[in-house]
């Protein structure tokens, strides 16, 4: 297959996608490896248990992401084990009882560290597709 035709078939693979609205497994794909940042990101403000935080997700991305909840709970876990989160029981007085997790110092200084390391690779990325023929 010449790079022509290779590259006609993923145009016409994306603009199919786009056009059924299931990008979200590209989405996913870029996403994936930020789980970490998105998490302490949305406990930077308060504390929250995991079902809040994977709902806060949906919302932001107006429905078009969300972590499986082994995802969740497996970064969660990561994000203990390095010091960066601390997990406790809540007091709920009805209904089942929640953990909740909330941002360490440690935690708070990964986040920087994430964001920079992100901000520095995105603009990477983009000088890297960058084309002169701007559209």
């Amino acid at each position: 297959m010449t790079g022509e035709v290779s590259c006609v078939i993923v145009f016409m693979l994306a603009k199919y996608r786009r056009k059924e609205k299931s990008y979200m497994s590209i989405a996913s794909d870029l996403i994936r490896g930020h789980t970490d940042t998105i998490i302490l990101a949305l406990l930077m403000d308060n504390d929250n248990y995991g079902y809040e935080i994977n709902k806060s997700i949906q919302q932001r991305t107006d429905g078009k992401y969300e972590l499986k909840e082994a995802t969740l709970y497996t970064a969660f876990r990561r994000l203990e084990q390095a010091g960066c989160i601390s997990s406790y029981w809540g007091d709920e007085q009805t209904g089942a009882r929640r953990r909740y997790y909330s941002i360490t110092e440690t935690g708070r200084d990964t986040y920087k560290t994430l964001i920079t390391d992100w901000k520095a690779a995105k603009k990477m990325i983009d000088k890297l597709i960058e084309t002169e023929d701007k559209q």
